[in-house]
Formats: structure tokens, C-alpha cells, sequence
């Protein structure tokens, strides 16, 4: 069975992120004892990035991210990226990947959440 690449395993993760499939990411991209280091905490195993990405959705809400930079070499990957819903925005995403046999085995995930001012929200208009 060949292994995925590091390139392979973090262009997946995006995509599923970015279409809101978590738990297919989590089977096919995140060890079972992966851990998530973030300045909220450490997360870990798959139950932790559930965590993780509960945290965040409770933040913002469902988004669509901006993926700005995406760099990989070997096993470790970066990504820059922002985000905007109705109520908040994150602009400093910033998340990097150690990936091993073809998994995510250590993520650590940086971004500031800024609540919007009430004449920022979006009215739909």
C-alpha cells in the first residue's frame, strides 16, 4: 500500500475542511493519537480535533476559509489563513502540520477571533 505524501495528506485536510466534512478528515487525515496544540489548549486523539473544530465553529459559525499561503517540505506543512462570518472574522490563521505514514500526528493551530462591530455585521442586503 503506498503512502500519501505530506502535500497529499494536507491538500485533503483543506478540502474536507473547507467543505465542512470533519469527520472523513479526521478518519482519513488525523492519527488516533494525533495532538492539536493551540492557544486554547491541547487537544487530543480524534476526539480532541472534534473539540477543536467545535471550538472554532461555536466562534464563528460555518465559514468558508481563505487558505493565503500553503507551504510543505517533507514531513511538516504550514498554512496561513483567514476567515468571516455574520458576527466575527478571523484574518491570522495561522496553522502548522507534522505528518507522518501518510497521517496528521501534531497540528498546531494559531488564529484570533475579532467580533464585529454592530454596524460591520452582514444584513444579507
Amino acid at each position: 500500500m503506498n503512502v500519501r505524501t505530506t502535500r497529499e495528506v494536507f491538500e485533503d485536510h483543506l478540502d474536507l475542511a473547507q467543505r465542512g466534512d470533519l469527520e472523513t478528515d479526521i478518519e482519513r487525515n488525523f492519527a488516533q493519537d494525533c495532538v492539536l496544540l493551540t492557544g486554547y489548549g491541547v487537544f487530543r486523539g480524534h476526539q480532541g480535533v472534534r473539540e477543536a473544530a467545535e471550538l472554532l465553529d461555536n466562534q464563528l459559525g460555518k465559514v468558508q476559509y481563505i487558505y493565503s499561503n500553503r507551504l510543505w517540505h517533507e514531513e511538516v506543512a504550514f498554512l496561513e489563513w483567514s476567515a468571516e462570518s455574520g458576527r466575527a472574522c478571523i484574518e491570522d490563521g495561522a496553522d502548522s502540520y507534522w505528518v507522518r505514514d501518510g497521517l496528521i500526528r501534531v497540528m498546531t493551530i494559531h488564529y484570533t477571533v475579532r467580533e464585529k462591530a454592530p454596524g460591520e455585521y452582514d444584513t444579507g442586503g
